[in-house]
């Protein structure tokens, strides 16, 4: 279904861009360092190296080669310091630039730290170096892992201290619109012992004017480690414009008696992929991910899980849900590995996919890799097929007409998703880009 190197456009990843970027950022050696091993690291990998999922991805319609990326990402000439309503910090990257930073009184007293990987080594080197020595090493074997790590005009640091409760999210947001451009960029969040808090990640369009027929590029880490007995609630919406390339790589560390929660909504782009480890390295460490796609007419939609199991009695509760039609097509991929220290582990997997038109096309693809055999729970779950008739006629039996059944068993399907979203504006907005989508679709359809 791809090409033997779709990669290959990607002529500005290598170890003298590395070494650009290292000195426009006026970045230490240490971070030049890891740069260069990713530059290497990214040269030398397939685009997909687990045999499982090695014939499921789909990069027909990407063109890397026209795309430009952009070398840093500086500072707005006039930023914007004001909260979204209701949130505890804000930080808005549109295109190349900084164009808003804010922390409520409550999280600036606190000591939070809502940055760019620039400001925190210019003004607490040492904060820098310590939280990207706590986050998860990104996936050794990812290429687009490595993509992000060597080539990002960008980093972002969430630092919430020890004990910090906030009670706003933290809201990061991306912008990204322009024709042939790329925004590579890392986040890195760490939470110490006791803190919690939530993190709502928006990627959105912006209106860049006439498109010229190029495409354009995000792609993005989000890189979680968190402290003993901490808590962490991520959710992220996803609404680029139909000619935008998403990659994102999320990876967490779960210390002991740790939560960590996902709510990952993709719903434009050209093609969306996704990537997210978590490693469940502590005892009753957990994680919970609700993750899903709504896809129309060429979109691809490419979402992997992997849970690593190691410390006791940790928990894994994984769910993915895709809605796709027209022509849209969704890869659900996931593996959960319990290893040989992860007694008592509990952890679920489950892959859904609705088709709501003949073309649309889904594979699921859960896998279990089990090296200790004591354990609560190891088991995964997986279909794909259209729209469930007995619902429907549930609701028609009750005076919904049919077209209005069909929207809400499809809503309903994502629902999970919404309803763990942060803020209220936030669901509300989710709410009508997947009412939006619905009605795209139909109308579609009726042209057809």
């Amino acid at each position: 279904m791809s090409p033997a190197d779709p990669l290959a456009g990607l002529a500005f990843v290598s170890e003298a861009t590395a070494r650009e970027r290292s000195r426009d950022l006026e970045e230490p050696t240490w971070l030049l360092d890891q740069r260069l091993d990713a530059a290497r690291r990214f040269g030398a990998l397939p685009v997909e190296i687990n045999p499982l999922f090695t014939l499921y991805q789909d990069y027909r319609r990407v063109r890397f080669a026209e795309l430009t990326p952009y070398p840093e990402v500086g500072d707005a000439a006039h930023s914007d310091h004001s909260l979204p309503a209701g949130a505890a910090a804000f930080l808005h990257v549109r295109d190349d630039r900084v164009v808003a930073r804010a922390l409520s009184p409550e999280a600036a007293a606190a000591g939070l730290v809502l940055d760019t990987f620039r400001n925190v080594q210019r003004d607490r080197s040492a904060l820098l170096r310590a939280a990207l020595d706590a986050a998860p090493v990104l996936p050794e074997t990812d290429k687009f892992a490595q993509l992000a790590r060597a080539a990002s005009a960008i980093g972002v640091l969430v630092h919430v201290p020890a004990g910090l409760e906030l009670s706003g999210p933290i809201v990061v947001r991306w912008s990204v619109g322009q024709d042939g451009r790329a925004l590579l960029s890392r986040t890195v969040v760490v939470l110490e012992r006791g803190a919690r808090a939530t993190l709502l990640e928006e990627q959105r369009a912006v209106d860049a004017g006439p498109s010229g027929g190029r495409q354009g590029l995000w792609t993005g880490t989000l890189e979680v480690a968190l402290g003993e007995g901490s808590a962490l609630d991520v959710a992220a919406e996803q609404d680029f414009g139909p000619d935008t390339i998403s990659v994102v790589n999320r990876q967490s560390s779960v210390g002991e008696g740790a939560t960590l929660r996902w709510a990952l909504a993709h719903v434009g782009g050209l093609l969306a992929k996704s990537r997210v480890d978590n490693w469940l390295l502590g005892r009753g460490a957990t994680v919970q991910q609700v993750e899903i796609g709504f896809g129309g007419a060429d979109q691809v939609f490419d979402l992997t899980s992997y849970t690593h199991h190691v410390g006791r009695d940790s928990t894994g509760d994984l769910l993915s849900k895709g809605v796709f039609q027209d022509r849209a097509r969704g890869f659900f991929k996931g593996l959960i590995e319990i290893q040989r220290p992860a007694v008592g582990t509990d952890s679920f997997l489950g892959e859904f996919a609705m088709l709501l038109d003949r073309k649309a096309r889904s594979v699921a693809i859960p896998s279990l890799e089990i090296d200790q055999p004591d354990v609560r729970r190891a088991s995964h779950s997986s279909s794909v097929g259209p729209i469930d008739e007995a619902q429907l006629f549930y609701l028609e039996s009750r005076g919904l007409p049919p077209d209005l059944a069909r929207k809400f068993v499809v809503l309903g399907f994502l629902e999970p998703v919404v309803a763990r979203i942060p803020l209220p504006e936030a669901q509300d907005r989710l709410r009508e880009l997947l009412d939006h989508k619905w009605h795209g679709g139909r109308e579609r359809a009726s042209a057809a």
